[in-house]
């Protein structure tokens, strides 16, 4: 059985930083292509990185330069280094874990991150 469970989050002021885990089992996790994605009250979910098992990072505009994303494959967890955090990253934080080959994808079950003075 497939178990993701992110950890971390809370809250943040404005030009500071939080830290997002997630840990994972049940699945080959060296090959999996990882993503977090994020759910703002009223909006819909949007996807926030992505990285592969063969490295391939991808980040949205408005995020890239402040997060990284990495992951850690002894482990089986990944993580959302998130930096310099404005109040427009106030969401709910989704890690994501798919197969590149059968597209099968696991969720956890998200995490609230607000950013606020």
């Amino acid at each position: 059985q497939v178990q993701v469970m992110e950890s971390g989050g809370g809250l943040a002021q404005p030009g500071g930083s939080l830290r997002l885990s997630c840990g994972v089992s049940g699945i080959n996790f060296a090959t999996y292509t990882l993503a977090w994605y994020r759910q703002a009250p009223g909006e819909q979910r949007e996807l926030v990185a992505t990285l592969t098992g063969s490295g391939n990072e991808n980040y949205r505009p408005s995020v890239k330069g402040r997060f990284i994303l990495s992951r850690d494959n002894q482990e089986k967890m990944m993580y959302l280094d998130m930096n310099d955090l404005r109040r427009e990253d106030t969401a709910i934080y989704y890690c994501n874990v798919q197969n590149p080959w059968s597209r099968d994808a696991h969720w956890g079950q998200g995490i609230q991150v607000t950013v606020s003075s």
